[in-house]
């Protein structure tokens, strides 16, 4: 098992100017990382190879792994004209990766902010195809190129792991799995563990974060508080200060087998290089602990 950081979780600092990607490379290194994963918010690769060059040999320099590329897909277009040049985008990200020997990919599947129309199984269901064609032609594309394919819970379309799971078995290729996010499911009021254990054995990936959770009948104020599909309240927490049974989604991950990669991603209030230091240390520290 090895621990690594999204660059998403120090979003903040990013976007402030305080550090580059290529900076925190060296500070996932210095603060107990193992490898990265790249998702472009704040910063631009697909159209600045130079950039992916020198992130490449910065990464190379400091022996952190780029585990990951993750970025927004939406293969519901109201068009085939769109759907057609949602595809074409998406392969210029793939091509990217062959550029950079990055073997792994997460895309999302449908647009993030939907409305509660959009959310239902209804939706889902008559979506479908699209999902599938889109995700299958991505897919197929990057197979020659030995790059992994992944669908995320992530999303509030296709955030439930019975979803993910109609998704994988449709599309039906074998390098397209699931980046396997053990929060996400608290999106959809879906259990973490029961989630995890249901996706575990299609995940080539973990993503570990944790949350607050209140009920919605305890409004908790103001902060960085988000709904979920049931009206429910979320706000990101340092890993292992939250309301998730971290110590459980471990046994579960350890039981089953999986040793791969486990990436965190902090997107709490807590000042963001802090949190991700106090976070790799507790996914590295609980690993330890549970047998």
């Amino acid at each position: 098992m090895k621990v690594g950081l999204s660059t998403y979780s120090l979003l903040d600092v990013i976007n402030t100017g305080e550090m580059s990607v290529l900076d925190a490379v060296q500070w996932i290194a210095a603060n107990g990382g193992e490898h990265m994963e790249i998702v472009p918010f704040g910063y631009t690769l697909v159209d600045n190879w130079k950039l992916a060059e020198q992130l490449c040999e910065r990464a190379e320099y400091y022996g952190i792994e780029l585990s990951n590329y993750a970025i927004p897909a939406n293969f519901i277009q109201n068009s085939q004209e769109a759907f057609e040049a949602e595809i074409d985008r998406v392969k210029k990200h793939v091509d990217l990766m062959k550029h950079m020997n990055i073997k792994h990919m997460r895309h999302d599947v449908t647009a993030f902010d939907l409305s509660s129309d959009e959310q239902t199984i209804a939706y889902f269901e008559n979506k479908l195809e699209y999902i599938v064609e889109g995700s299958r032609r991505i897919a197929d594309y990057a197979a020659p190129f030995g790059i992994t394919t992944t669908i995320e819970n992530h999303g509030l379309a296709v955030q439930h792991s019975d979803r993910v799971q109609r998704v994988l078995q449709a599309v039906d290729r074998p390098n397209f799995k699931t980046t396997l996010d053990i929060g996400n499911f608290m999106c959809v009021d879906e259990s973490p563990i029961v989630g995890v254990q249901k996706n575990l054995p299609y995940a080539s990936l973990i993503h570990f974060k944790d949350f607050y959770y209140r009920p919605q009948s305890k409004n908790p104020g103001a902060g960085k508080w988000i709904r979920t599909s049931n009206g429910n309240y979320l706000r990101g927490a340092i890993v292992g200060h939250g309301d998730i049974d971290i110590r459980e989604i471990i046994q579960a991950i350890k039981q089953f087998g999986y040793d791969d990669n486990i990436t965190l991603e902090f997107e709490g209030m807590e000042a963001c290089k802090e949190a991700c230091k106090i976070g790799m240390d507790n996914i590295k520290r609980l690993w330890e602990e549970e047998n």
